[in-house]
């Protein structure tokens, strides 16, 4: 009898925890130090921005490798990266894989490496159109020629600045569908109306007007590479999409190596 029901009983407490600690789910927020770029590339700036309730946002600008002896306006990329990530620990493949030719900021997302606040769906909305604004004004850099890029829970910050704001071009790595389908996929015996988030990719990128270059991982087993087939199906643009065959979620980069490079670095024109 206590079985029959402790069963029930423990699966509502758990069906609870999952409702009210999603964000927390899907938005772990490690924290570690903004490395200085000058000190770890040899170039780039630290820089801050602040959002509207005062929170302090830190990230990385770095000027173009390689400028062709010019002084702008150069093209420039916005980099979005994924939930468990921070700058910190990913700055080498950010050395390593951004377009030589274009400027790029990185930004650390509410709560997370050394940035403040706390995060949140709308907060990282709201850091991504900061992200835009903070590289749009600067001097050097060609308006009409940003390009954003967002990979796995990035790919839903990238997607929404690319929607909300002009850009040349939207660059997603492993993008998912939306977080319904995420919880469907990894939380099959819980209904989906416990969901409370919308990182809805194939809603948002309906209203994208640029062109779209997708890579997904053939052997993606956490976002399965269907659910970047159907993101790069709703653009409403032309979208290119690029599998990386054998690379699981987090293997693109080694995977893709210099092909995943140079077809980044094209896109970015």
């Amino acid at each position: 009898m206590a079985l029959v029901w402790g069963l029930p009983a423990l699966y509502l407490v758990v069906l609870v925890l999952l409702w009210a600690l999603q964000e927390r789910i899907t938005f772990p927020a490690p924290r570690a130090a903004l490395p200085n770029p000058a000190e770890v590339l040899g170039y780039g700036e630290q820089i801050e921005l602040t959002m509207r309730d005062g929170s302090r946002l830190v990230g990385w600008y770095l000027p173009p490798k390689a400028a062709d002896g010019g002084e702008g306006p150069f093209a420039a990329l916005l980099w979005f990266y994924g939930n468990g990530e921070t700058i910190g620990a990913i700055w080498p493949v950010i050395r390593d894989f951004r377009p030589p030719h274009a400027a790029l900021l990185v930004l650390d997302y509410p709560g997370y490496g050394a940035s403040g606040g706390r995060a949140t769906e709308p907060a990282v909305y709201e850091a991504g159109a900061l992200a835009y604004e903070a590289l749009a004004s600067r001097p050097e850099v060609d308006r009409q020629r940003i390009y954003v890029y967002g990979r796995s829970l990035g790919s839903a910050v990238a997607t929404r600045t690319a929607a909300d704001h002009d850009v040349a071009g939207l660059i997603l790595e492993s993008p998912f569908t939306n977080a319904r389908d995420m919880a469907a996929r990894h939380y099959r015996i819980f209904p989906r109306f416990i969901v409370r988030l919308q990182l809805d990719n194939v809603g948002t990128i309906q209203r994208v007007r640029c062109p779209v270059l997708v890579f997904h991982g053939t052997a993606d087993r956490l976002v399965p590479m269907e659910m970047g087939r159907r993101v790069a199906a709703a653009a409403p643009g032309p979208a290119e999409f690029v599998m990386i065959e054998g690379a699981a979620h987090n293997e693109t980069y080694d995977v893709g190596g210099r092909a995943y490079r140079d077809k980044l670095a094209s896109f970015v024109r």
